[in-house]
């Protein structure tokens, strides 16, 4: 066993399951948050740029979601969703009124993977079909069926997995999987759906699943014309878009409460949580009424619609609204992506900077040339940062991008404070791969 100094470290060796993977070869282990910072149990205090994946989009702590969670505490806690109360009613409402049109049934679950299960099982009940379409690097959860429509080998990792899965190319410009250029390429990975369609299905296809960002793939953004290539192709097919919103919802792309409006389309059905409670459980399936309708269950979730949990969703959406978050995370978000810009013409170990809002990623590269992914050096860049106050995460296939998604009430100070910290760790990955 690795030696460990820390008390949280220590204890986490002798109780926690060797499959719960942590951060960092010292794990810290945190105790409060307030806005942008943690203070882990040693008192050093952290500028919070991962957000506990994405997901405190009105920061730690704020008081219009504590308050409400306050007063919900003593009125009622759990009731499951073979009953109803009223904070799920009241945030069900809320939500169908904000929701892209035509969206406009809720099912309230309390995890991402279990709203992405929710809505293959709409697809299928609707379309008649059983077959789906995901893409490469994705990630949709950690369920068996899941894994399945998951396209990164890291996380396929459950042993048996589903049939009848076809994968599409996905819209990775910086490594296009079809070795062409944007925009001379002409989206041609969003057109290879149709090949996948007729050549990789039986053509009795359900759904197609696609995160509007890949998230855990590495902040991988589609360019602009891609979601409504592919949504002709699939309405001219019969089978329904499914927008994972997981971490792209609730303003974190900027000017928009759901990321998949910044394409200008509308899915059939969209799957939400991280950011929606501010930190409390919660998953969302929104879908058209005609598909929801399809499937009458029975269908139960024991957490499902829980009064705390909705009660401080919907004290999230206010504060998204009254606070402006998704026009800060626009502003901001933009300041920071020129601020991650000249850092990538100043380190030549940076390959590639890219996302929208406050979900953006920076590649690292061996060398710019070849594109070799620098995966070990990711990994120092993120342990650095720590080590200077800054918490930031890190995936991608090769898990090689640097992943910063702070909360939306980020100021533009803190966005430099972040940039200069993340400044020196990459100098100090430049000058170790400039030795090796």
């Amino acid at each position: 066993m690795a030696k460990v100094t820390s008390r949280g470290a220590a204890r986490k060796a002798a109780y926690l399951m060797d499959c719960a993977k942590t951060y960092y070869p010292e794990p810290i282990t945190l105790v409060s948050g307030d806005g942008a910072y943690v203070t882990d149990d040693e008192g050093r205090r952290y500028l919070d740029f991962f957000a506990g994946i994405a997901v405190l989009v009105a920061g730690h702590n704020h008081p219009k979601v504590k308050a409400a969670v306050h007063d919900q505490v003593d009125k009622l806690v759990h009731t499951s969703t073979l009953y109803l109360n009223e904070p799920m009613l009241d945030f069900a409402e809320k939500l169908s009124e904000l929701s892209p049109p035509g969206l406009d049934k809720v099912f309230i679950g309390n995890s991402g993977t279990e709203a992405n299960e929710l809505a293959a099982v709409l697809a299928r009940h609707f379309t008649k079909h059983s077959e789906f379409i995901a893409l490469a690097h994705a990630y949709h959860g950690r369920s068996a069926w899941t894994v399945g429509i998951t396209g990164l080998s890291a996380w396929r990792n459950f042993g048996g997995e589903p049939s009848k899965i076809a994968f599409a190319p996905n819209a990775y410009c910086y490594r296009c999987p079809l070795h062409l250029t944007y925009p001379s390429c002409e989206i041609a990975c969003a057109r290879a759906i149709e090949d996948v369609i007729t050549t990789e299905t039986s053509g009795q296809v359900a759904g197609y699943f696609a995160e509007t960002i890949q998230g855990v793939g590495g902040i991988i953004t589609p360019p602009p014309e891609y979601y409504g290539i592919v949504k002709e192709i699939l309405d001219r097919h019969g089978i329904l878009f499914i927008a994972d919103e997981v971490q792209t919802a609730w303003g974190r792309l900027g000017k928009n409460l759901f990321g998949i409006s910044d394409w200008g389309v509308t899915p059939d059905i969209v799957t939400s949580a991280k950011g929606l409670a501010n930190g409390l459980p919660i998953s969302i399936v929104i879908a058209r009424r005609e598909i929801a309708d399809a499937y009458a269950g029975p269908h139960i979730n024991t957490f499902g619609g829980n009064p705390l949990s909705s009660r401080a969703a919907s004290a999230t959406l206010e504060v998204i609204e009254e606070e402006h978050l998704a026009a800060n995370a626009d502003g901001v978000g933009a300041h920071l992506m020129a601020r991650l810009r000249a850092l990538a013409e100043k380190h030549p170990i940076v390959g590639d900077v890219r996302g929208r809002g406050l979900m953006l990623g920076v590649e690292l590269v061996a060398d710019r040339t070849t594109k070799e992914p620098a995966g070990a050096a990711a990994e120092r860049v993120l342990n650095a940062c720590k080590e200077q106050g800054l918490l930031i995460g890190r995936g991608g296939l090769f898990s090689s991008t640097l992943r910063i998604q702070p909360p939306l009430i980020i100021t533009k100070a803190q966005a430099d404070e972040a940039a200069r910290i993340l400044d020196a760790a990459l100098a100090l990955a430049d000058r170790e791969f400039a030795r090796a």
